[in-house]
């Protein structure tokens, strides 16, 4: 019962905002994203610091911009999932178009499935993805309906290796997001922005057990056309030889590189409060001393 408060609250404003036209949702949405983050000042200090780390040719004034398109762009992608509801296949391609398809299907057309390589930019591509539930199971069972829509299904973390492999040898899509910090159990040390993240190798992992192609795909925000792309670039050369542990730091560090790529393309719509630098090895300090 004391969940029930958060999940009405967040019932109630997904409703409303799916409700709206979307000039005025998004409206009221960056808004509303501009004065949480103005309450959350350690989020701020988080983004900041990483913005003067992955940019450090970049001026402060420029850094505070792209913080500022960042919540923009937050408050968007949280009124495009209210309005989830309304797309159908006569109205999708209003709101996004598709870029690089022909890259997806000829991963898809060597038959062992296919890794969706991905983070925290944009949306992607009907899938089964990795995900964690929410702490309220009515809010998290409400968040699935809406984002399950267009066909994706969740794979949670208690289920992922025999749903994963699954999917996989059956030719399916399995989106994995490779953006975020990890455990050292769960991931390696790589280059990215220039330091040394703790990155996932459960994609790696999956793409050298399984032969599945590993694709990079992610939605961006294109100002000129004003929709949303969904670009999938072409399948990821996988490193194998006979050191397997060799292979999963080094492909893991290519994959990282491919996302930094992205995420320099399109700053201004990645999630810079994440602490991604927060894991560091043994042997240094740590980076985010003001958490």
């Amino acid at each position: 019962m004391k969940k029930w408060p958060g999940f009405a609250l967040a019932w109630l404003l997904v409703k409303f905002i799916g409700m709206l036209p979307r000039p005025l949702a998004r409206g009221i949405g960056s808004a509303t994203v501009r004065v949480l983050l103005a309450m959350l000042p350690r989020l701020r200090k988080i983004a900041m610091f990483n913005l003067r780390l992955a940019f450090p040719d970049w001026t402060d004034a420029r850094r505070n911009e792209t913080l500022h398109q960042m919540t923009r762009y937050l408050a968007w992608q949280a009124v495009e999932f209210a309005r989830f509801p309304k797309y159908r296949r006569t109205n999708i391609e209003g709101a996004i178009e598709i870029e690089g398809h022909e890259n997806f299907l000829e991963a898809q057309h060597k038959g062992k499935g296919v890794l969706i390589l991905t983070g925290h930019i944009g949306a992607c591509y009907p899938m089964r993805f990795l995900a964690r539930p929410l702490d309220n199971a009515r809010l998290d069972a409400f968040v699935n309906r809406y984002r399950c829509l267009s066909g994706n299904q969740p794979i949670y973390k208690n289920e992922s290796a025999r749903a994963v492999l699954k999917t996989l040898n059956g030719g399916g899509i399995v989106g994995i997001l490779a953006d975020q910090n990890t455990l050292p159990e769960e991931g390696a040390f790589v280059e990215f922005f220039g330091k040394t993240a703790c990155t996932t190798t459960g994609l790696a992992r999956l793409a050298l057990h399984t032969g599945a192609a590993v694709v990079p795909g992610y939605a961006y925000w294109d100002v000129a056309a004003e929709k949303y792309k969904l670009r999938f670039e072409p399948a990821v050369d996988v490193v194998e030889t006979r050191d397997a542990e060799r292979d999963v730091v080094e492909n893991t560090q290519r994959f990282a590189k491919i996302t930094e790529d992205i995420i320099r393309k399109f700053p201004e719509q990645w999630v810079w409060v994440h602490a991604r630098w927060k894991t560091r090895p043994n042997s240094e300090p740590p980076l985010y001393d003001f958490l």
